[in-house]
């Protein structure tokens, strides 16, 4: 069984950061094997891809252009822990965020390549 636990979701006005943290176990899964990415779903929209980062961190990393330059994911191999930061936020980024784990140490933004999710933590940004 392998968990998935997203935290540090809320309420921010537009302009304002939050950090997200995903906290992977199971006995079955290495995390330090593993990619991870962050996606994302709107009220009435599909889920998206927002960004994913290779297993052995410090490295490859890609995000969807629409938060380039204001989102940074990241991830404490020591701590199976992945984070999202997430600065000059705007009310289109209001979504619940979900964390994703694939089996495999390359990243993805496709949501079918990855095995493993997360409950999701709400994100609302105010105007």
């Amino acid at each position: 069984q392998v968990q998935l636990v997203e935290s540090g979701g809320g309420l921010v006005q537009a302009g304002g950061s939050l950090r997200l943290s995903c906290a992977a176990s199971g006995r079955t899964f290495t995390f330090s094997t593993s990619a991870m990415g962050w996606f994302r779903q709107a009220p009435g929209k599909e889920r998206e891809f927002v960004a994913t980062i290779i297993a052995w961190g410090g490295g490859t990393t890609k995000y969807t252009d629409s938060v380039k330059g204001r989102f940074t994911i990241s991830r404490d191999n020591a701590k199976n822990t992945v984070y999202l930061q997430m600065n000059s936020l705007k009310p289109e980024d209001t979504a619940v965020y979900y964390c994703a784990a694939r089996r495999t140490p390359l990243t993805s933004d496709t949501i079918a390549q990855y095995d493993y999710w997360g409950q999701g933590t709400q994100v609302t940004v105010s105007s």
